[in-house]
């Protein structure tokens, strides 16, 4: 049967839909993928079908990504500035990828996926990644611009309820567009495009293990929690890759673990001072650091340091003593299977959360980018690195999600819809 696969988004937001659309392939279905432009290589590589899907973003273009991972004002500028904007054209393309399909599998950002279904009848799998996406009452999130009202998560479900709704009031006007587009389709206003009308009616997919994230009461009924859905694979044919590849394994084989630093594949674009403050705390704790950059450059760093623009991170987690980065899910996932402890520096939209939750595990902490300096940087690695209960608590949870296979979940749960389907 016919399965298109749609997403948006950084690494993170493509690679556990690619790892679910493999296996779907692997078990004998059609599959294509849908997503940006900028993807086109990657997916065509792994020998899936591709279908571009606006709107049309590139990392490269770095001032829209330092806009968008802006801790007030990015999240709002990537839903009134980028994606509702580009309703109707995210609409067309993926009504044109999904041509004969049988089932049709979207990330929530896809908000021309639930349009799209309710129009032409097709049946439509969402696919969730982190748990802040629930806005659950009983497991509230910790949002960029309300961070500090984290700390009032004791005060209750009620309490909760009360900040849902502050957060529904402040983007009350976002979802405009989607409104407006809707009733030009012939169908009702619908309901809140951003909490409510993501979900889909007939399966939920929670695409992240129970460790970051419990199931809760006020979840959307049809949701199945699966554990994380990984894919890390990186093209080692290319010459460059091969060369990096080389000096990466060279460097892990000639010392003690190192400390890795990353800002995955979108803070990375708008990284500022990071690196530079990273490589001063490394040298002031006399640790060997391994840097993964992208094309930031870091000179003269001592034969105890690397500074490469990129490494799957399944072959380096788990040889570091420690792992400081962003936060987004994808990152933070790979962490917690490799059983390494970490520091989170959050930029914006789910990151903060996933940073709190980290902490609340007891498998890692967290550094407020203002709070970034090198001094403060090695004090709270020293703290990390020598208190072993964060090394104990990260192989604890690394123990639990490799029992979970998210994947085989997941795409069982496909399988069960495709049925439904005919």
């Amino acid at each position: 049967m016919k399965i298109v696969f749609a997403t948006f988004g950084s690494l993170g937001d493509v690679h556990p839909l690619l790892a679910l659309a493999l296996e779907m392939k692997r078990r004998g279905h059609e599959v294509c993928f849908a997503t940006s432009e900028y993807y086109r290589a990657k997916i065509e590589t792994t020998g899936l079908g591709f279908a571009p899907l606006r709107p049309a973003i590139s990392p490269d273009d770095k001032e829209l990504v330092a806009n968008l991972m802006d801790r007030k004002k990015g999240t709002e500028r990537l839903f009134r500035d980028l994606l509702f904007p580009s309703l109707a054209d995210s609409y067309h393309d993926l009504q044109a990828a999904t041509r004969g399909a049988d089932l049709l599998v979207s990330s929530e950002t896809i908000y021309a996926a639930p349009i799209l279904a309710a129009k032409t009848r097709l049946r439509w799998v969402s696919v969730t990644l982190a748990p802040m996406s629930f806005f659950s009452a009983f497991d509230p999130p910790v949002f960029p611009i309300y961070s500090d009202l984290a700390k009032l998560r004791f005060l209750g479900a009620r309490f909760n309820r009360l900040m849902m709704r502050l957060a529904r009031f402040h983007t009350r006007r976002w979802s405009q567009p989607v409104y407006d587009f809707r009733r030009e389709m012939g169908l009702p206003r619908g309901r809140d495009p951003i909490y409510d009308a993501k979900y889909s009616p007939h399966r939920v997919l929670a695409l992240f293990s129970k460790t970051l994230g419990e199931p809760q009461r006020d979840w959307a009924k049809q949701t199945r929690q699966t554990g994380f859905c990984f894919y890390d694979a990186h093209n080692t044919d290319n010459a460059n890759s091969s060369e990096s590849a080389s000096r990466v394994e060279a460097f892990l084989q000639n010392g003690a673990p190192p400390i890795v630093f990353t800002l995955g594949s979108a803070a990375v674009w708008s990284a500022g001072d990071f690196y530079q403050n990273s490589v001063r705390a490394t040298k002031m704790l006399g640790r060997r650091a391994l840097f993964l950059v992208g094309e930031n450059v870091i000179r003269d760093l001592p034969n105890t340091m690397l500074a490469i623009d990129y490494a799957p991170y399944s072959l380096v987690f788990g040889r570091a003593c420690a792992v400081v980065h962003q936060g987004g899910v994808g990152t933070t996932a790979q962490a917690m299977r490799a059983g390494v402890p970490q520091i989170i520096v959050p930029w914006s939209h789910d990151q903060p959360d996933n940073a709190a939750r980290m902490v609340r595990s007891g498998a890692g902490l967290s550094v407020a980018r203002r709070q970034y300096s090198p001094q403060n940087i090695a004090r709270t690695l020293k703290y990390l690195l020598e208190t072993p209960s964060f090394a104990q608590r990260a192989q604890q949870i690394a123990a639990i999600i490799a029992q979970e296979n998210g994947i085989q979940n997941a795409c069982d749960e496909l399988e069960r819809e495709l049925k439904r389907a005919v």
